[in-house]
């Protein structure tokens, strides 16, 4: 009776055989540990293995504070970094796409959580991917506080994965932005890294268009691939941002360039009545947008509503005050360009142009 029961158990299936590789996942925890200590802040000691993660708002310095929450992916540039095998950066990504979301709103980002979901787990591949997530923590000055990894067979091919990223942050009660736009305020641009993680959609459909291999050379990046170029990661703007908000007034609302480009994401910050005139000579037009126009065909009202066109981040500032906000901008190691003001809005587009893009 015994040797029956031991013979069918011998014989069950098991979570391995069905896909699910619990080694390699705890193999992974062990590798990630260091990075994810090296993210300590105050108010989290940023060690991982428990079932949830702890942050101390006091330790942090905050007396009433109001929580600010973002979530975000990085799209389908990651196809890119999976047909490449390039894996180490595409977590600074999935970092700045949340943590840009947060101080937009005059918060500071505290901590980040990862959900990181592939088909079959290499451990060696999610070690890259958490030493970007880190080194995205770090440049953000957040802490990488948890997280999860699901091997799923069945729902991701074998090699496939997506990542999905989750912030909070803090501001002191009053201190919130977007707060009193008007008629007449400055827009400042921040300049971009490149493409960021929107519009790759199209992206990669222009590239497959071209002929062109993920390593053939860029044509619009000097000594890099195409694949090295497209991958340049994000932008985060936190820690400049916040010493300039830290030294002085005259920000009245900022503004992330994300999915959607200028009209879409530049209301989001606009009160009732007020709209704005932006200026398309004013913005040096990285070379990679030239390229992705040029061999797509893209008109430039595509372009302005599907990539940031150079310009990542706006500022906007009340037009006694912007001057000083640019000084302390490029005080914090930032590169501002006056791109356009604020005008009264009746109707219509709230997003007006003047000039061109040069692509």
């Amino acid at each position: 009776m015994t040797t029956e029961k031991s013979e069918k158990q011998t014989n069950g299936l098991t979570y391995a055989q069905a896909g699910v590789d619990i080694d390699a996942g705890n193999a992974m925890v062990d590798q990630i540990k260091p990075l994810v200590r090296s993210t300590r802040r105050p108010g989290a000691d940023a060690e991982i293995g428990g079932f949830g993660g702890l942050f101390d708002l006091k330790a942090a310095g905050f007396k009433d504070p109001i929580l600010v929450a973002a979530n975000d992916g990085v799209g389908t540039k990651v196809k890119i970094a999976i047909d490449t095998g390039i894996h180490d950066t595409i977590g600074i990504d999935l970092v700045a796409m949340c943590v840009n979301d947060i101080i937009v709103q005059g918060a500071e980002p505290l901590f980040f959580l990862d959900y990181f979901a592939t088909g079959k787990l290499s451990p060696e591949v999610g070690v890259h991917i958490v030493k970007g997530i880190a080194e995205g923590c770090l440049q953000a000055g957040c802490a990488l506080i948890g997280g999860e990894t699901a091997e799923m067979p069945g729902l991701y091919a074998k090699g496939d994965y997506d990542l999905a990223g989750f912030a909070v942050g803090a501001a002191e009660r009053g201190t919130l932005l977007p707060k009193d736009v008007s008629v007449g305020d400055v827009l400042i641009g921040l300049p971009s890294s490149g493409v960021h993680s929107n519009g790759f959609s199209l992206v990669r459909r222009i590239v497959e268009h071209s002929g062109l291999a993920w390593d053939a050379p860029a044509a619009f990046a000097s000594g890099k691939t195409l694949a090295q170029a497209l991958l340049e990661p994000t932008r985060i703007y936190v820690k400049a941002l916040l010493e300039v908000l830290k030294t002085g007034d005259g920000i009245n609302a900022l503004c992330h360039i994300t999915g959607g480009g200028f009209p879409d994401n530049i209301p989001r910050v606009l009160p009732d009545g007020v709209g704005v005139r932006l200026d398309l000579d004013a913005i040096a037009v990285p070379p990679v947008f030239g390229w992705l126009a040029k061999t797509g065909g893209v008109a430039e009202t595509e372009m302005l509503r599907t990539f940031n066109c150079g310009i990542g981040m706006i500022v906007v500032a009340s037009a006694d005050k912007a001057d000083a906000v640019m000084e302390r901008l490029r005080q914090a190691g930032e590169n501002p360009v006056r791109i356009g003001e604020t005008i009264a809005h009746a109707g219509g587009e709230s997003v007006q142009t003047s000039g061109s893009l040069k692509l």
